[in-house]
């Protein structure tokens, strides 16, 4: 085989494989919802809320290294 012809094959396989991964991570995905009501409450539950953080009191600021 000469080279050209290699690297359209080359070029050609690596299509195909992009191609295949992201209809199967997208085919996975279809629809579904990450959580039920019931798992999203006890995570809440678990985790803690969304609510904001009461602010830290006499604490050091932080602040960047550089």
């Amino acid at each position: 085989m000469s080279r050209p012809v290699l690297i359209a094959l080359l070029l050609a396989v690596a299509a195909a494989s992009s191609a295949m991964t992201v209809l199967i991570v997208n085919s996975r995905n279809a629809g579904t919802p990450a959580f039920t009501e019931e798992q999203r409450a006890v995570r809440e539950k678990f985790f803690g809320s969304d609510k904001e953080l009461p602010p830290i009191k006499e604490g050091q600021e932080m602040r960047p290294r550089w």
